[in-house]
């Protein structure tokens, strides 16, 4: 068995060099192709939908919100904000949707999931779109400044396990509806930023467990996996959270504009959703020359001091909420 390894260690790269430019061109005329058919002759009804989204006071998620009310859809909001969590639903009633139903919950204890699908259920009576888009994130910090490790379970819980049970819950509905999950990672579960690694591991464990259920429900359930770059949240634009992730220079998206491409997006049936869309050139750098990738970002460290940067205060703040 070890030869036939040692065969495919030299044929596999030699066979992909020469089918790259083939497939490739292939690959971005299809989807031309589908992009052109989904803009202009394919239109999603989202008009009384049942939509659960969590994470729903601020941020994407409140603009996800607001963005499924403008298209008629009926909403069970989720958060641990109760008094912010009724502004959003008055909201997106104003908006369009006809009917909005809050849930103040924690996502990270199971009985509250169980519960948050329950009430969903038990008052519509059904559940098209899942939208796992609650998370918080740890103060930045290198992980060899990291003292306190359990500070970190919160989030892991939040980030990780509010969406594994939410899931569960939720699959048997969906099916019966050939509904949708949309699960809201982040870029930085792939692109690689100091000071972010626990958050990150939160969200690459997040877009692998996706990754693996789709192909376990294959089309009874359709999954789209959403990893946006800096967006104008609550969560990313504090200041010092900007500065310390070595972000100062780079462009940050709205939440709005990043809401209406991801319910765009999932309806048209992208199964991984780079948002912006740009962001998708990083990506395919990083996959195909992660070497490149580190050079840069080692360029950058060094021309912008980020160790300096963040070194003092890097544990002395409170866990941010989206």
């Amino acid at each position: 068995m070890d030869f036939i390894q040692d065969i495919l260690d030299i044929i596999a790269p030699i066979l992909s060099i020469f089918l790259f430019p083939i497939i490739l061109p292939l690959i971005i005329f299809h989807n031309i192709i589908k992009f052109i058919s989904n803009s202009f002759f394919k239109k999603a009804n989202l008009a009384g939908k049942v939509v659960l989204i969590t994470g729903a006071s601020s941020g994407i998620g409140e603009q996800l919100a607001y963005e499924y009310a403008r298209k008629g859809a009926r909403l069970v909001l989720v958060v641990r904000r109760e008094e912010r969590l009724f502004q959003v639903s008055e909201k997106a009633r104003r908006l369009g949707s006809p009917e909005v139903l809050v849930a103040c919950a924690d996502v990270s204890k199971r009985k509250d999931c169980k519960e948050c699908v329950a009430k969903a259920i038990s008052h519509f009576g059904i559940l098209d779109h899942l939208v796992n888009n609650a998370g918080i994130h740890n103060p930045v910090s290198t992980f060899e400044d990291i003292t306190d490790f359990d500070s970190f379970m919160p989030m892991m819980n939040i980030n990780f396990w509010g969406t594994i049970y939410l899931t569960r819950y939720a699959i048997p509905y969906l099916k019966k509806n050939k509904g949708k999950i949309i699960a809201v990672a982040s870029s930085g579960a792939w692109l690689p930023i100091p000071g972010i690694s626990m958050y990150s591991a939160t969200k690459g464990a997040m877009i692998s467990f996706y990754e693996v259920l789709r192909s376990e429900i294959g089309s009874d359930v359709q999954v789209t996996i959403v990893a946006p770059g800096l967006v104008n949240s609550e969560m990313t634009m504090a200041e010092e959270f900007i500065k310390k992730v070595n972000m100062v220079r780079s462009p940050v998206e709205s939440a709005e504009r990043c809401a209406k491409s991801i319910i765009r997006r999932a309806c048209y049936g992208e199964k991984f959703v780079l948002e912006p869309a740009w962001m998708r050139t990083v990506y395919f750098w990083n996959q195909l020359c992660p070497e490149l990738t580190q050079w840069i970002e080692n360029w950058i460290l060094q021309t912008q001091s980020w160790s300096s940067q963040s070194g003092s205060s890097s544990m002395n703040h409170g866990l941010k909420v989206e």
